[in-house]
């Protein structure tokens, strides 16, 4: 794993707000970075939008907030934008 990856991987970590709300592992991480050939914005849009999936948890009148809009919204921050003039 050379350095950019680690420093990637922390970068990763800080934007999908890992520390707050866990859900990728480091080798996750590397894994998805690695997919996208280590590019940091194409993995964060990737990881953001895996991670947007329904959150919401309802256990015995217990419920917990979702979090799915919170992360798409980031998401859009990292999202490429797709204006290309077509080719006749």
């Amino acid at each position: 794993m050379s350095l950019s990856t680690v420093d990637n991987v922390s970068k990763l970590k800080i934007v999908l707000r890992e520390e707050d709300c866990p859900f990728f592992t480091d080798e996750e991480l590397e894994f998805y970075l690695s997919e996208n050939g280590q590019d940091f914005k194409k993995t964060a849009y990737q990881c953001l939008i895996l991670k947007s999936e329904s959150t919401n948890l309802v256990l015995s009148g217990l419920e917990t907030a979702d979090t799915s809009k919170y992360f798409r919204r980031i998401a859009q921050k990292y999202r490429e934008n797709n204006s290309r003039v077509l080719g006749e």
